[in-house]
């Protein structure tokens, strides 16, 4: 009876501890010839402290997908300085190289210059559909071992990524699996069916095989263009009044355009208070809703990125006045979106101001994000509006006051953060050229600096004279090398 129990105990303790572990099939020990292990030594840079660097290394999955061409996703290579490539899970590192990156897409191919590393690696099949009908597991290196969870479907959703706001189709799952998002394969009856980039709890996403094997195609004919997105907003169709407002005729369908950018509208004729009816021939729900052949039912932003790129024509079909008629609508890129609140350059460092200790910083997404992922509800309010603003020839950009590195130059103003720039020196400023430029004429020995209203500090008072003196101090009492920082191309 005493061994019985134990052998229970085992048992039971046995499969806590494996945690949804699943053995490799016989079938799949031919991955360990397609799956690597990527190392990643990178400069990471800390956009609430713009002039800090540091020295980060990340470990990643990447697929074999071609000759001499390693598929992964994008996440952890910006500003990255050496990779190196590991196969088998053991043994020699080899210094590898990006071929082919697209950070919105969140993919790269990776190669290694090295003959010898290719040697008994063999490419692994990207599904062509969407039919989870079998088993899922997530595969990885893990101590010189190919492990493999199980992992179960639970949704197809869409949402952008963490460098760009094009939307992307993308395979929820749920798996009892730690310290995973690092381009860790997901398999189905030997087929990759994604790849994870994120995990929160036990959710993972990850980036459906046909949205990359789209990508991959397109781009070895030569015809991909980067991502596109629609730059229109709108508004569910689910009021019934405001559908007979706007005369539309029959049952209720559709979406109401609310906000059209100049440049879309002059390009497109797309106007608000349109109804979109149908995006190459898919008819939209009240709820902004499409019925994808691939992934069900999907809000139609995923049609911005379903075989289509940055520069093709998109088919609307719209009701304006009561009166139906098709339109074409040319996607704009998605990295260069021309927003108040810019992604920040990929690849590129943090761009900043010292002035006697304020620090002044260009608005971006970056920056946003170091409040976390829930930055939109989190971050403070009057920066964040500005992502919905469009820019303006008078004013293309905001530079903030991040905050003040006290001083007795600045004492009184130490606490001052988070402010939006209008002027200094009377001289409108909107980007971190144009406060370098107004800092040229003070105003009576002093320079003056303008904030936004309703700020609680809305002007700040220096003595030029004394600034030069301040920012020396400022520079060793801290620890910064650089007074500023701008990009090469501003330089």
């Amino acid at each position: 009876m005493k061994i019985t129990i134990r052998f229970l105990t085992m048992a039971i303790l046995t499969l806590v501890c494996t945690g949804g572990m699943a053995a490799v099939s016989p079938a799949n020990r031919t991955l360990e010839r397609s799956i690597v292990t990527l190392d990643v030594t990178r400069k990471l840079h800390d956009f609430f402290l713009p002039w800090s660097k540091q020295v980060k290394t990340v470990l990643k999955s990447g697929i074999v997908v071609g000759p001499q061409e390693i598929l992964t996703t994008a996440d952890g290579l910006e500003n990255r300085t050496l990779i190196r490539l590991q196969k088998g899970g053991r043994g020699s590192w080899w210094n590898a190289e990006i071929k082919w990156i697209d950070y919105p897409a969140n993919l790269a191919i990776v190669t290694v210059a090295d003959g010898k590393f290719w040697s008994g690696l063999q490419p692994v099949k990207l599904a062509d559909s969407m039919n989870l009908s079998g088993e899922l597991q997530i595969y990885r290196w893990r101590s010189g071992n190919l492990e493999a969870r199980k992992a179960e479907f639970n949704r197809f959703t869409v949402g952008s990524g963490e460098k760009s706001d094009a939307a992307r189709v993308q395979l929820e799952l749920g798996a009892e699996i730690d310290q995973v998002g690092f381009s860790e394969p997901v398999l189905m009856g030997g087929k990759v069916i994604g790849l994870i980039y994120s995990r929160t709890e036990k959710v993972c996403a990850a980036l459906p095989s046909p949205f990359i094997r789209s990508i991959l195609d397109a781009r070895r004919r030569g015809t991909y263009q980067g991502l596109g997105y629609f730059d229109f907003t709108w508004q569910p169709a689910e009021n019934p009044d405001t559908l007979a407002f706007l005369k539309l005729p029959g049952d209720p369908r559709g979406v109401v355009v609310i906000d059209v950018p100049k440049q879309s509208e002059a390009q497109s004729g797309l106007k608000v208070r349109d109804v979109i009816l149908q995006i190459d021939g898919f008819d939209i729900d009240i709820q902004g809703d499409y019925l994808d052949p691939q992934y069900g039912h999907l809000i139609l932003e995923n049609l911005s990125t379903r075989n289509k790129w940055a520069g093709d024509t998109v088919r609307l079909r719209i009701s304006r006045e009561g009166r139906e008629q098709e339109i074409s609508y040319r996607m704009p890129k998605a990295e260069d979106a021309a927003k108040f609140v810019p992604e920040a350059e990929f690849d590129g460092e943090p761009e900043y101001l010292i002035v006697g200790g304020l620090v002044f910083q260009p608005l971006s997404k970056n920056y946003l994000r170091r409040w976390g992922q829930d930055w939109k509800r989190v971050a403070p309010f009057r920066l964040t509006y500005f992502q919905y603003e469009n820019p303006s020839d008078e004013r293309p950009a905001v530079v903030i006051l991040s905050q003040v590195l006290p001083d007795v130059y600045n004492v009184g103003y130490q606490d001052a953060r988070t402010l939006v720039l209008e002027r200094v020196n009377g001289q409108p400023v909107s980007r971190l050229e144009d406060l370098e430029k107004a800092l040229k004429n003070s105003t009576n020995d002093f320079h003056v600096f303008d904030f936004q209203n309703g700020d609680t500090l809305q002007r700040v008072v220096l003595d030029a004279k004394e600034l030069e003196a301040a920012n020396s101090r400022v520079l060793q009492r801290y620890g910064i090398e650089n007074i500023h920082a701008f990009s090469a191309a501003k330089e």
